[in-house]
């Protein structure tokens, strides 16, 4: 953690490109704190968000609503939306809402268009990072960026344009 810490200081002075892993990871940490394989997702997740909806980070004109379980592990994916997105809680543009498990979704819209996409978990991001030892946090955030999209999540639905 102390090297990931060092490394986004001196990225401050010296940025690395947008899309290596390590700027990948280190952009989650500047959100979250570290960058856990739970964060890392909700990251890959507003990623295929932005692209699929064609908006670009810190876009006013995306909305996210992220319903979980009040449970770090589940809600760390909305640090990891907000680390891809720019979307924040202050800018009026995410929200947290209660929910069960099996609920567990992140929805991203495009505030004119009404075009959305939600996302969720897939089963197998679950089964293996459900409880993952926090001591191997950023091992297991590395390992999800090199993950097929559908090994880490999956889209529940793209309603139609408004």
């Amino acid at each position: 953690m102390f090297a990931l810490t060092l490394a986004l200081v001196l990225s401050q002075h010296h940025p690395a490109p947008a899309e290596t892993p390590e700027a990948q990871l280190l952009a989650v940490a500047a959100v979250h704190g570290e960058a856990g394989p739970w964060a890392v997702a909700g990251y890959r997740m507003g990623r295929f968000a932005l692209k699929t909806l064609g908006l670009p980070a810190h876009s006013h004109e995306l909305r996210v609503v992220h319903r979980s379980p009040k449970t770090p592990q589940f809600a760390c994916v909305a640090d990891g939306a907000q680390a891809a997105t720019g979307a924040s809680v202050g800018k009026l543009n995410l929200a947290l809402e209660e929910a069960s498990l099996e609920q567990l979704t992140t929805t991203f819209t495009h505030a004119k268009t009404g075009a959305s996409v939600t996302l969720k978990p897939a089963k197998a991001f679950v089964t293996r990072f459900l409880n993952a030892p926090r001591e191997k946090a950023l091992e297991n955030g590395r390992v999800v960026l090199t993950l097929k999209d559908a090994e880490v999540f999956e889209v529940v639905s793209t309603p139609a344009v408004k």
